[in-house]
């Protein structure tokens, strides 16, 4: 589904009540929420809504788990860090419980810590093949989503729920979920904003299907929902 909204502004404040929606309807479902977060500009403006009254006060955090769709292998006091900015902008102001978050970050070698992370997310999800209430997506300029690359291996993964890999064009290691298993999500929920997205934007949602190229394409659930929330500026291509 796409939602078109005169700004970033605007758009932060819709996904802050889709969030605080998802989060009360799993809760009284199931007795807990389960969220995986995104890193980048765009959700900054979403945790700070989410920071403070009224959103913080609807968000029952203390039955939230907290997880990352991505993250540079990078210490979580690196300024690159996902998590760090999660921390900063969203979670040192929220009661959620420190053990109820996931960062995506060990000593141990990336590689061996995305096998670890797919065991905490199977734990966490007792096996289902439901995968988590709500995953939250940015998009790059060139197409890509979480650590999903054009042209990288990843792309072609069919089992893993989580893989890391060593992305040579930044010089450094990323770990990432996994289309197959983002694509179990409940719901997923892209915020893209401003005028560089453009192409992309048009690319992914009405160009020809070329996943290899802009991998968002990839994100397609079979039974979840997905939304696109855009404004203006990021949307100036698409047929409206």
């Amino acid at each position: 589904m796409l939602h078109i909204f005169k700004d970033a502004q605007e758009l932060s404040k819709a996904a802050a009540e889709l969030f605080v929606k998802t989060a009360q309807k799993a809760v009284q479902e199931k007795g807990r929420f389960s969220v995986a977060l995104t890193g980048g500009s765009s959700p900054v403006q979403l945790h700070q809504l989410l920071a403070q009254s009224p959103y913080k006060d609807q968000v029952p955090w203390e039955q939230t788990y907290i997880f990352w769709g991505d993250e540079r292998w990078v210490p979580l006091t690196d300024e690159k860090s996902n998590a760090k900015m999660a921390l900063e902008t969203l979670l040192n102001y929220v009661p959620v419980p420190e053990n109820q978050i996931y960062p995506m970050w060990d000593e141990q070698e990336p590689e061996a810590y995305a096998r670890h992370y797919e065991e905490i997310l199977r734990n966490h999800l007792m096996e289902s093949a439901l995968g988590l209430d709500l995953i939250l997506l940015g998009m790059g300029d060139d197409g890509h989503t979480a650590s999903l690359f054009p042209g990288t291996d990843v792309l072609q993964e069919k089992t893993k729920w989580v893989d890391a890999y060593y992305l040579e064009p930044q010089q450094m290691h990323r770990i990432t979920l996994t289309a197959p298993f983002i694509n179990l999500a409940k719901k997923i929920l892209f915020l893209s904003f401003g005028e560089k997205k453009a192409d992309a934007l048009y690319e992914v949602l009405e160009g020809e299907r070329n996943p290899e190229k802009f991998p968002a394409q990839l994100i397609r659930p079979q039974q979840g929902e997905t939304y696109w929330f855009v404004d203006e500026a990021a949307a100036k291509r698409l047929k409206k």
